[in-house]
Formats: structure tokens, C-alpha cells, sequence
């Protein structure tokens, strides 16, 4: 039994690169066993096998990332590098156990992620010069924000490649460190040793760093010794959990972080969402309705104004969309926004002030793209329908 389900496994990984998948599920259910991939941020159904040979997939994985076989009634995280047909394969791997047995997940590293530029993340040519002015800076704060899933980490590890050199100490505290980067000291978080955000950064601090990336802010010790590092002369990058970059500002103060602190050190916040591309082979042009004009704001009717759809072929499984790309707004900073941070102003009163100045959001952006045929639409609703 063991060649075949060796096979099997196999199979699924080989079938997820070809398919271009981030995500494998494994996932058993009452009567069968269910592979979905994730696809372009969706998940799709690949195949549904026997319930009875969950027990032998799971072991042969659990094999592969060595893990505990035996234990089935607790959560495991583990790592898998494989070889498979001239193809290197990074998969970190995470079980589960429901009431049908354990779910398991895998999730495929791309070290194409590693080489990725920052002219590859989607910016406008505008987004793109603030940006890397940003990025430039001596010392302060650089916020990448978004949910799970829209490419923070992506963003971040292109902006060290832009950066790294041998004149520089880079240090990351990461949890997990997906993605091996040269002339980098990276360092995995580990609880179980203490080793958590706020403890590694303040032994970090003593590694005569030059810049610093801290792969989440999660809580408010590790948010205000980011701030105090950035206000000794270091130039620290992480990401944060909001809907937006104005958000970012007050839920930092929220966490605990004092406004007296935060507003010296901030330099910048970039929000962003990965929206997919409308599949170039079976792509149309059409005019939008007034329903659709209504929703992204364009309530004034524009003559001839063409939007894009992908109507579906076998390239892009009849989905009518192939790749993704990101939309993107960014808050820079300034004294006015000081200002504001300091006097602990409103989330909505942030957002007026500093669309004075120019500030443009990620619905903006994402329209750019839509009139650009490079999305659809119905994508930029669904990618912002939590945006106020």
C-alpha cells in the first residue's frame, strides 16, 4: 500500500505547481476524503478519494515533515522539502484534528517569492515612486498592512532584496521564516523558549542592527519597541492586521503604543489586496451598467468608457481570471498626519486630512486597474467590500 500512496502525494503536489496553487486542503469529510487547492486566493475541488485512505495520505506526510504519527488528537506544524521531478519544493504543513479526523493543510513556498522585485508588486507609477522614497529613509517605521492572504510578506521580502548589501546588518524575527534570504540574519520565533517578537527585538538591539523587519506586530510591548527602535536610529519594517492604512494609526494607539511615541516614528503605512487578473486568453471588452458605475463611484456616466471580463476556457479552468496582482494605497506620514496621531484623532478625520494632501485608497487604485482591463469589477467589490 505504501507505493501507491506515495503516488498519491506526489501527485498532489506536482498537480498544485502545474496549477499554480498556494494552498493544498486535505480535508475529511462523513463519507470521503476532499483535496481542494487554492487557486488565486479561491479554493477549487480537485479530486475526492476514499475516505479509508486518509489514514495512509496523513502518515506519509507526517513521515515527510516528521511529525508524530501516533498523535492525532492535536494540532502540528511542520515543514516538508522535496525534489520532485527536477522541482524543489518548500511546503510548510499544518494538521488539524475534526470530528470526520485530521484536516491537513499544506502551503507551498515559492522561492520565486524570494527573487521578487518591488517593480513586480502591482504599484501605480505613482504608489511606486512613494514608496521606494520611503523605503530609502534613514530610521523610522514602514507598516504593510492587509488580511491574511494579501502578500504582505511578499511586499516586505522584496523591499529587503531592494536594500540588502554587505554594507548593512538586516535582522528578522519571523514566525515561521518562509523564505531563506543571503546576507540576512533571521531569526524564528519560538514561545517555547522564550523566544517571542518582543524578546528577540530586544536582544536584536544589541547586534548593532542597521534595519530591522519584525514579521508581525501582535502585541503592545513589541509595537513600542518598534517604535523606540525607530527612534534610536534603526529602520524597522513590519506588518499589522487593519483594513486600511489610516486604521493602522489608531490601532496602534489602541494596542497600547503613546501617540508621543508613534507619531515621531512612523513614516509610512502601505495597505494592499491581492485581486486576480482577468485571464488574457479569453478576456472581453463590454460597457458597464449604471449599477456597476454606481458601485465603484463613477455615478457620472462617462461615454465610452469599457470595462473587461474574462468569460472562461480551459487556461484558466472557467474561471475567466489567471494571476493575481495587488491594489494599493499608501499614507505617508507627514506633520499634519503628526499631528493628528498625537491629538489622537479619528480614524475618519486621518483619512479627510490626508486626502488634502493627495491620498488616494486602495478602491482607487483597484479602479485604475479595472478601466486598465487588468481586473474585473466584480473582483474590486469582492476584494473591498470590507473597506469602509
Amino acid at each position: 500500500m505504501e507505493l501507491p500512496v506515495v503516488k498519491i502525494v506526489d501527485s498532489f503536489f506536482m498537480q498544485a505547481l502545474d496549477d499554480g496553487a498556494s494552498d493544498i486542503h486535505i480535508e475529511p469529510r462523513e463519507d470521503n476524503l476532499s483535496v481542494r487547492f487554492r487557486i488565486d486566493g479561491i479554493l477549487h475541488e480537485h479530486t475526492t478519494l476514499p475516505l479509508k485512505t486518509h489514514p495512509s495520505i496523513v502518515s506519509r506526510l507526517k513521515v515527510l515533515s516528521d511529525l508524530d504519527i501516533a498523535e492525532r488528537h492535536k494540532p502540528q506544524d511542520g515543514r516538508i522539502q522535496l525534489n520532485l521531478e527536477d522541482r524543489e519544493i518548500d511546503v510548510r504543513l499544518s494538521t488539524l484534528p475534526t470530528i470526520y479526523g485530521e484536516k491537513v493543510v499544506l502551503r507551498l513556498l515559492s522561492r520565486a517569492s524570494v527573487k521578487v522585485r518591488i517593480e513586480d508588486l502591482g504599484f501605480s507609477e505613482r504608489n511606486l515612486d512613494i514608496f521606494e522614497k520611503l523605503i530609502k529613509e534613514p530610521y523610522g517605521i514602514i507598516l504593510v498592512t492587509g488580511p491574511t492572504g494579501s502578500g504582505k510578506t511578499t511586499t516586505l521580502y522584496a523591499v529587503l532584496n531592494e536594500i540588502n548589501s554587505i554594507g548593512k546588518n538586516i535582522v528578522t524575527v519571523e514566525d515561521p521564516v518562509e523564505y531563506q534570504l543571503p546576507i540576512i540574519n533571521q531569526v524564528q520565533v519560538n514561545p517555547k523558549k522564550d523566544l517571542t517578537f518582543a524578546n528577540t527585538l530586544k536582544f536584536i538591539l544589541r547586534q548593532d542592527p542597521d534595519i530591522i523587519m519584525i514579521g508581525e506586530i501582535r502585541d503592545p510591548e513589541t509595537a513600542s519597541i518598534a517604535a523606540e527602535s525607530a527612534l534610536t536610529g534603526h529602520l524597522v519594517f513590519s506588518t499589522l492586521h487593519t483594513n486600511d492604512a489610516p486604521s493602522s494609526l489608531t490601532r496602534l494607539i489602541d494596542m497600547g503604543v503613546e501617540p508621543f511615541l508613534l507619531a515621531p516614528s512612523l513614516l509610512g503605512v502601505v495597505a494592499q489586496r491581492l485581486v486576480r487578473k482577468i485571464c488574457p486568453d479569453c478576456k472581453e471588452e463590454y460597457s458597464p451598467s449604471k449599477r456597476e458605475l454606481d458601485t465603484v463611484g463613477l455615478s457620472t456616466p462617462m461615454e465610452d468608457l469599457k470595462f473587461y471580463r474574462g468569460i472562461g476556457c480551459d487556461k484558466c479552468r472557467h474561471t475567466g481570471y489567471r494571476g493575481r496582482t495587488a491594489i494599493h494605497e499608501i499614507l505617508v506620514v507627514d506633520e499634519k498626519v503628526r499631528e493628528l496621531i498625537t491629538n489622537r484623532a479619528s480614524v475618519s478625520v486621518i483619512r479627510q486630512e490626508a486626502a488634502k494632501d493627495g491620498f488616494k485608497d486602495m478602491r482607487f487604485d483597484g479602479l485604475k486597474k479595472v478601466i486598465s482591463g487588468i481586473t474585473s469589477v466584480e473582483e474590486l467589490i469582492r476584494v473591498t467590500r470590507d473597506i469602509r
